[in-house]
C-alpha cells in the first residue's frame, strides 16, 4: 500500500507496563493523515505511557507500534531515528532550556538534523516564532516570559523541522482559559497550514471537544481501552457511564446535584 494510503500510526495488539505491572493491555487503534486525535482518560489511566510508546522512549512489552506500516520498536537505531526525526513533541512544561534564549531553543533541532546556514536557520527560527505568536521574542529568555509564551515557544521549537507528526502532552496544563483556548486555536491551525497530523494527550475536556475529530479512552480499571471515535460523537451516542462521567464530569450521572 502507498505511504499517502496508509494509517500515519497503527498499534496493534500492545500492552504496556513495567516490569510485571500491567498499565494497559490490548489497545488497537490507528491515526489517519491530518487527524487531530485524543488520548483521553482520568489520572492514572496510562496516557503517559502510551505517548512514550508512540514517541519512541519506551517500548510496549506486547504488540506493535507502526508509521507508514513499519513496525518502530522491530527497527535497528538508525532507522528509529530516521522515523523519530518526523515527530514534533511539546512536552507538557514546554521542556525549553532556560540558559538559552527562545531563538536558540527553536534553532537547536534545526542545526543538528538540518544542512541549513546560519542565515536560514535565523530566518526559519523567526518564521516559527511568528506562527506561535511570538515574533520578536527571539532573544528574550524563558524566564523572562510567561507560562503560555513558554509553552508557545516549546510549541515553535516542535515544528522546527516541519513535522509529519506532532505530539502533544497535557498542552492546557497550567494554562488560564484564554491561554489554553489560544493554544486549541494553534493546533487547529498547525494542522491546517503544516498539513500535519496530531497526537493530543489530555483530560481537558474544552479541548478535547474544541480540537478532536478522533480520539481513545483509556479506563483504568479494565486496564484498555473501552471506546473510540469522535469526541462529541462519544459525547452523543455512548452508553458506557465511565464514558459519560468523563465527558460530563459525572453531571449527566447527577454529581453535584
Amino acid at each position: 500500500m502507498e505511504e499517502s494510503l496508509r494509517p500515519v500510526i497503527e498499534v496493534r495488539n500492545v500492552d504496556l507496563g513495567y516490569d510485571d505491572y500491567v498499565v494497559m493491555r490490548n489497545l488497537n487503534f490507528s491515526i489517519q493523515k491530518g487527524d487531530i486525535f485524543i488520548v483521553m482518560g482520568g489520572s492514572g489511566c496510562g496516557k503517559t505511557t502510551l505517548l512514550k510508546a508512540l514517541i519512541g522512549l519506551k517500548g510496549p512489552t506486547k504488540g506493535e507500534v507502526l508509521y507508514y506500516g513499519k513496525n518502530f520498536w522491530d527497527k535497528d537505531d538508525k532507522e528509529q531515528q530516521d522515523i523519530m526525526q518526523r515527530f514534533g513533541v511539546l512536552y507538557q512544561g514546554g521542556a525549553l532550556w532556560s540558559s538559552l534564549t527562545l531563538g536558540e531553543n527553536v534553532a537547536l533541532p534545526l542545526q543538528l538534523y538540518s544542512k541549513l546556514s546560519v542565515k536560514q536557520i535565523r530566518q526559519v527560527v523567526e518564521l516559527k516564532l511568528a506562527l506561535v505568536g511570538l515574533a520578536g521574542y527571539a532573544d528574550f529568555y524563558p524566564s523572562e516570559i510567561s507560562g503560555g509564551m513558554r509553552k508557545r515557544a516549546g510549541l515553535a521549537r516542535a515544528i522546527a523541522l516541519d513535522p509529519d507528526i506532532i505530539f502533544f502532552d497535557e498542552p492546557s496544563s497550567g494554562l488560564d482559559p484564554l491561554n489554553a483556548r489560544m493554544l486549541d486555536d494553534l493546533i487547529l491551525e498547525l494542522r491546517d497550514t503544516l498539513g500535519a497530523t496530531i497526537v493530543v494527550v489530555t483530560h481537558e475536556l474544552a479541548s478535547i471537544f474544541a480540537v478532536g475529530n478522533n480520539s481513545i479512552f483509556l479506563d483504568p480499571e479494565s486496564k484498555t481501552m473501552i471506546a473510540s471515535g469522535n469526541p462529541k460523537e462519544l459525547l452523543k451516542n455512548s452508553s458506557d457511564p465511565r464514558v459519560i462521567k468523563f465527558l460530563t464530569r459525572g453531571e449527566k450521572l447527577g454529581a453535584g446535584k
